[in-house]
């Protein structure tokens, strides 16, 4: 089968940095299925592990964990499903990516993809869908319906995460979002999907958010840069509030969140796969829900760019982009 990977990290910018490559088909276990990929995205954590995570001597690693395809086999103890189905999944680190023909995904993480988006266009939501759920109602505890009086600050409101927790929290919560972003771009994507107020994050966070007329926040979800604003986003927060962080850093001072009691939550969707904990399938269960809000007309697709087919050069393109930090959206590629 067709398959994108490495051999060695390499930037992005050297000529094998990715590789089309031939490779064998996946066998599936019992609990999964045997997907023929139609779309996939790319994410941060795909240049990340591209970076970091060097495959054995004379082995290749695959990335890619967004994907839209077509069952093609279904595992024994692989349940709700069957040939043909059209499904939607953001996979497992531990496993082979979806830059492939076709991939092995555990069906308890997966569900039917939404019938209101093409594949590109539904590629774009299933990463970041899990990321933003799992953030805003495990993570932070925020009850479905609740939040009438309260604010949700959300650093980084323009990138893939951002994009879809502002429709969330928009639509399944009364929580007041603030988004930040510094290029007018990206203010104006955050604005289209209902941010109530933007912020420039290029400025001292606290006084951006006093400028806009907001003292302080309830909860803060912080996408980017946590490093960064991490003490304007403690000035930033009510006594008893709550951080929630997705990005890597290091030297954050728990102390800093002491006198004002704040509680600091770290939310990585592949924990549930990595781990296949008790609650493995709510994660298919949310996405059927994500798939139900789509078909709706309630939240909207987060794709921005169509890179072309699944191949080395153009997957390279959206790892250069989204290394540049000038992302906005998502950036999906269609077929082999």
């Amino acid at each position: 089968m067709k398959a994108v990977g490495y051999h060695k990290n390499l930037p992005i910018n050297a000529p094998k940095a990715l590789e089309d490559l031939e490779l064998p088909a996946p066998v599936p276990g019992v609990h999964d299925l045997l997907v023929r990929v139609r779309a996939v995205s790319v994410n941060p954590v795909d240049t990340k592990v591209r970076a970091a995570s060097a495959p054995a001597a004379g082995e290749v690693k695959v990335l890619g964990w967004d994907a839209v395809g077509v069952v093609e086999a279904v595992g024994s103890q692989a349940a709700g499903f069957a040939l043909g189905d059209r499904v939607w999944y953001a996979g497992s680190i531990k496993r082979p990516g979806a830059n492939s023909e076709l991939h092995a995904v555990d069906a308890r993480i997966v569900s039917k993809a939404p019938t209101s988006l093409s594949d590109a266009q539904a590629a774009a939501l299933p990463l970041t869908a899990i990321t933003a759920w799992e953030l805003l109602f495990d993570r932070l505890r925020i009850d479905q319906g609740s939040g009438a009086g309260r604010a949700l600050m959300v650093v980084g409101g323009a990138g893939g995460v951002g994009s879809i927790l502002i429709q969330l929290a928009r639509q399944l919560t009364q929580l007041r979002v603030i988004a930040t972003a510094s290029r007018p771009e990206s203010r104006e994507w955050c604005v289209e999907l209902g941010a109530h107020a933007v912020i420039d994050h290029s400025k001292p966070l606290s006084q951006a958010l006093r400028s806009a007329g907001i003292e302080h926040v309830d909860y803060v979800a912080s996408l980017t840069q946590t490093g960064t604003h991490y003490q304007e986003i403690v000035q930033s927060l009510k006594p008893q509030g709550a951080l929630a962080v997705i990005d890597d850093m290091e030297g954050l001072d728990p102390v800093a969140l002491k006198s004002k009691s704040l509680s600091l939550h770290w939310e990585l969707m592949f924990t549930r796969s990595m781990f296949e904990t008790p609650d493995m399938h709510e994660q298919g269960a949310l996405l059927a829900r994500v798939a139900e809000l789509v078909d709706s007309g309630r939240v909207r697709t987060t794709a921005d760019a169509v890179f072309g087919r699944i191949n080395a050069q153009n997957l390279s393109r959206a790892h250069a982009l989204i290394e540049s930090g000038k992302a906005v959206g998502k950036i999906v590629l269609e077929g082999f």
